[in-house]
């Protein structure tokens, strides 16, 4: 069984090495603006997979790789002797999909704020189609209920339930015999 502790610092230290090396002792001309965004190591520590950013264009994201393709065994060489474990982890370098992702993001971001000012725009001199406040209070239903007993179906005579205060029904059924 391994340590992840363990697993995780030596991640942390190839990345340093991996990146001073790249500052200091790469000479090569291929190699631009070349970021070490994170590194993982499998539990057996045996791999190390680094994950790296190019600051440009496809082309010199494409000489980078080349550059850092060639250049991984002094990178090894390096990890090994300033890491001190018994087994040299194999590098694999890949390139990070973090600023694609936060590109995408930023895009979806300025069009969602588009469309919340079309919202603002369109709803700026809207009204309410019905009552400002919709919804009923406590209390209400009580004073709904004056207000219709009070209302102008009381003075004739009707109810709400089809029978007039006169005997005669109002629902249309039997004759009214007043």
């Amino acid at each position: 069984m391994t340590d992840t502790a363990r697993a995780r610092k030596l991640a942390d230290r190839i990345r340093v090495v991996v990146a001073e090396t790249l500052q200091r002792r790469i000479k090569d001309p291929r190699l631009g603006y070349v970021t070490i965004t994170d590194t993982r190591v499998t539990g057996d520590l045996r791999e190390a997979t680094v994950f790296y950013t190019v600051f440009g264009d496809d082309e010199e994201r494409a000489a980078s790789a080349a550059a850092l393709e060639s250049a991984k065994g002094v990178l090894r060489s390096e990890v090994g002797r300033q890491t001190g474990v018994r087994f040299t982890p194999s590098l694999t370098f890949v390139p990070d999909a973090l600023p694609d992702n936060a590109r995408t993001i930023d895009d979806l971001l300025a069009k969602a704020k588009a469309a919340d000012a079309q919202v603002r725009e369109a709803s700026s001199g809207a009204t309410y189609a019905g009552d400002a406040d919709p919804y009923r209070k406590p209390g209400e239903e009580a004073e709904e209920a004056e207000e219709a007993a009070e209302g102008p179906g009381a003075a004739d005579g009707a109810r709400t339930d089809g029978v007039r205060t006169d005997g005669a029904r109002t629902d249309g059924k039997g004759s009214s015999d007043a």
